[in-house]
């Protein structure tokens, strides 16, 4: 992991690889950005002349190098783009910044170390930057034996401009330090090949983390499961050699007034069962346990945070593979909850695992529920590859969730509950099917999951489905492959509770 330093030098004379600098776009000039004036100094007040000349515009995820002169210690400049400068008297927007951060860290791949100039107006900036250059610098190589030609991910961020010794930003490095790590965590988790991460590799790793962090963790095996009477998460694992596992990692504290349940879909490949996914969508199902790994980085998270709130995560963790012992397309299965459930379709295998998971988080009564799951191609169609949905069964909460993720800078969007798709669901041999009208399928989804809830806890789901995975090439801190999706507005969650504000 990247090692982040806050530094009181100037950076004329840190000695560092390179030193990064902001500049964006106001109107039709390139300025340079606050924290980057001795930088501009020693090319004479024309540093944004010089990078003009070289084609910079400032735009977002636009980086130029040039050779430094006389005067800077780093020999490398490396001017990010920060998009469109603020109105005079504002601060550049944390998201800006995050995204500034990471690009320079990725464009800075072999290097040891680097000062990052970029504008600090307080200790939320401050968090910004670090959490952006610390997510940039992620790379997965542990199948690779010669990975970016041997380049090894930039090694040290020494941020610059803020105060070591101010408790706020010391507070905001730790927690950004925190948070990163965590969502690196669940990256390796979601891009390690599914013959490796099997339901009980994800059970092993949780045991682990626990010892570490002070987290109890239970893990349900097979015959627990069965004898519980776990039918979801039985049926869909059934047909795979990999058998299924139910996790409950759980973090405490001593004076935590409220318990927050994280439910998070775990399946650990997903080749649809015997209802396969046909070739061009079965190639990134290993990502299908992307929930459940978001899910246990943020209970981590919350521990190293040393949060006054309890909470627990739910892993519900399975492999869907054909087979003669797989569920087919007509079976029942009775769940958890003691209900019955018509299987249409056992591709839509994510909500059954998730049925128990909630059913069994409901039975200790927690003051609020939240599930994540990469659950429906019918969500990514509706709102693309960079945004998740929020549906709850409270107004109040559902825009809670989606302005929380909006400070942290996920993008999300609201969704309705309409009660009117219920009906379709109905089955004429069971209680319910997992399946019902293919227009608003995400919609559906959630109402599936909702019969699962328990009486009057507040809950919401959270459909990860298009930003859990990226296919395509890096753009800010965001990596090619698992992105830790939902995290940073997890652990946020966790924050507003143990502060009483949810």
């Amino acid at each position: 992991m990247t090692a982040l330093t806050l530094s009181t030098a100037g950076a004329a004379t840190l000695r560092a690889d390179a030193v990064v600098v902001g500049v964006a776009k106001s109107g039709k000039t390139l300025v340079v950005a606050p924290g980057a004036e001795v930088v501009d100094q020693a090319f004479d007040g024309g540093l944004a002349a010089v990078l003009e000349t070289l084609g910079a515009s400032g735009a977002e995820g636009e980086a130029t190098k040039l050779p430094s002169p006389a005067g800077l210690k780093a020999p490398v400049v490396l001017a990010v783009g920060l998009g469109a400068a603020p109105e005079d008297g504002e601060a550049y927007g944390t998201e800006a910044l995050r995204r500034a951060a990471g690009t320079a860290a990725r464009a800075l791949t072999g290097s040891k170390k680097a000062a990052f100039a970029l504008p600090v107006a307080d200790a939320e900036a401050a968090a910004a930057i670090a959490e952006g250059a610390l997510l940039g610098a992620y790379a997965y190589t542990a199948y690779q034996e010669n990975a970016n030609g041997g380049r090894k991910p930039l090694a040290e961020v020494a941020l610059l401009g803020a105060k070591p010794r101010d408790k706020a930003h010391k507070a905001a490095a730790e927690r950004a330090i925190a948070v990163a790590e965590e969502m690196n965590r669940a990256r390796d988790l979601i891009n390690q090949p599914p013959n490796d991460l099997t339901p009980a590799a994800f059970a092993a790793a949780a045991q682990a983390a626990g010892k570490e962090h002070g987290l109890k963790v239970q893990v349900l095996d097979e015959k627990a499961l069965a004898k519980g009477g776990y039918g979801g998460i039985l049926g869909v694992g059934s047909g795979s050699v990999n058998p299924p596992r139910l996790v409950r990692v759980a973090y405490t504290h001593p004076k935590a007034e409220k318990t927050l349940a994280l439910v998070g879909k775990g399946i650990t490949y997903d080749s649809g069962g015997i209802s396969l996914k046909p070739a061009g969508h079965n190639e990134t199902m290993k990502c299908d346990m992307s929930g459940a790994a978001a899910v246990f980085a943020s209970v981590v998270a919350a521990a190293r945070l040393g949060l006054a709130v309890n909470v627990t995560g739910w892993l519900a963790l399975a492999e869907n593979m054909p087979s003669g012992s797989a569920t087919r397309p007509g079976d029942v299965l009775r769940m958890y909850s003691g209900k019955t459930v018509e299987v249409l379709n056992t591709d839509a295998e994510g909500r059954l695992v998730l049925a128990d998971a909630l059913t069994k988080a409901s039975e200790e009564r927690p003051d609020a529920i939240v599930d994540v799951a990469t659950l429906t191609g019918a969500m990514v169609l509706a709102l693309g590859n960079r945004t998740f949905a929020i549906m709850a069964n409270d107004d109040d909460y559902r825009s809670a969730l989606h302005e929380i993720a909006d400070e942290v800078g996920e993008q999300s969007w609201p969704m309705p509950m309409p009660a009117d798709l219920r009906k379709a669901m109905d089955s004429p041999i069971a209680d319910i099917s997992n399946m019902g009208e293919r227009m608003g399928g995400g919609l559906v989804a959630g109402l599936f999951l909702k019969e699962f809830v328990g009486e009057g806890i507040t809950w919401a789901h959270l459909d990860i489905a298009g930003p859990a995975f990226h296919e395509g090439a890096p753009y800010g801190y965001t990596p090619k492959g698992g992105t830790g999706s939902s995290v940073r507005t997890l652990v946020r969650l966790a924050e507003r509770t143990a502060d009483g504000e949810l």
